[in-house]
């Protein structure tokens, strides 16, 4: 079978599967369960594999490559316009194909197990920040329903509790002290558990050489020196390597300053700047938005 071109339209169960050959005349067009896909793709000789970048696209763009395969993942916005009909898995993998193949297409850069497992570090990292943050508005709602107002900020939340808990004049009921000494009993595991996942990023940067490296800029600590080399990668030890990386080669050293001056040091903007500046080919334009403009961005 001469399949030059192969559109892969990603599922949990039942992939499409859209081929052409070196002629662009249709080779393959049907379904293959995830079981069957890898069985079908070892008869092909090698070819271009295109897949829409989403959750599962970088572990199957590994799996493929292994079988001698060249794969190449794009964003899905990018591969709509190529799609005739309506949306489904034959017209998605037929304009997958059809993308892939186009000269001024762009690519994501497959991310390694490496960058994954740092993703997910940061991700897990998220949830807990949104859990305590969801938690100590709570506190402050029920505190202020009894006329108790405590101010912005988790510190200050964090040092305000014990004292509204032992002041009797407040006319805080027993039951209500009781839940506020729960909620504050798993507020300070928030934090304990928050400081774990930050020492585990901590030894991770240590580690890692890339992340020294950027450590060294101003303004970066190891939660965005992890997050950028968990987003864009920088492959390579030495510092002219880093250029290889798509969005790094052409900020360079621009990137992680930006990423300080622009973002606040934050690592869910970091990973925006990087995206922004690997799209558009150059690093952050003259007037970069603040960091509440970017963190938008990115929501």
């Amino acid at each position: 079978m001469k399949v030059k071109t192969l559109g892969i339209d990603l599922a949990k169960e039942t992939f499409g599967l859209h081929g052409v050959d070196a002629l662009g005349r249709v080779a393959v067009h049907r379904r293959v369960t995830r079981k069957q896909l890898l069985g079908f793709l070892v008869k092909l000789e090698p070819c271009l594999v295109g897949m829409e970048a989403c959750g599962s696209a970088h572990y199957w763009a590994r799996e493929i490559e292994k079988l001698g395969h060249t794969v190449k993942l794009m964003s899905p916005q990018f591969v709509i316009p190529y799609r005739k009909g309506n949306k489904n898995d034959p017209n998605d993998a037929e304009a997958i194909c059809e993308a892939v193949s186009r000269p001024s297409m762009r690519f994501v850069p497959i991310k390694n197990e490496e960058q994954q497992d740092l993703q997910a570090l940061h991700r897990v990292r998220e949830q807990l920040v949104k859990n305590r943050t969801a938690l100590a508005n709570q506190i402050r709602g029920l505190l202020r329903e009894r006329g108790v107002v405590v101010a912005q900020a988790i510190a200050r939340l964090r040092a305000a509790l014990p004292v509204i808990l032992e002041d009797q004049s407040n006319r805080l009921s027993a039951l209500m002290r009781e839940l506020l000494g729960e909620m504050a009993e798993r507020l300070r595991m928030f934090d304990d558990r928050l400081r774990q996942y930050d020492e585990r990023i901590a030894r991770v940067c240590q580690q890692d050489e890339r992340c020294r490296r950027l450590v060294k800029v101003e303004g970066v600590g190891p939660l965005v020196a992890t997050a950028v080399v968990g987003a864009i990668g920088l492959r390579g030890s030495s510092p002219t390597a880093a250029s290889s990386a798509p969005g790094w080669g052409r900020c360079r050293a621009s990137t992680p300053a930006a990423t300080a001056r622009y973002c606040l040091a934050s690592a869910s903007a970091a990973i925006v700047t990087c995206a922004r500046c690997s799209s558009t080919g150059h690093g952050p334009p003259h007037g970069w938005p603040s960091a509440n403009a970017t963190r938008a961005v990115s929501g």
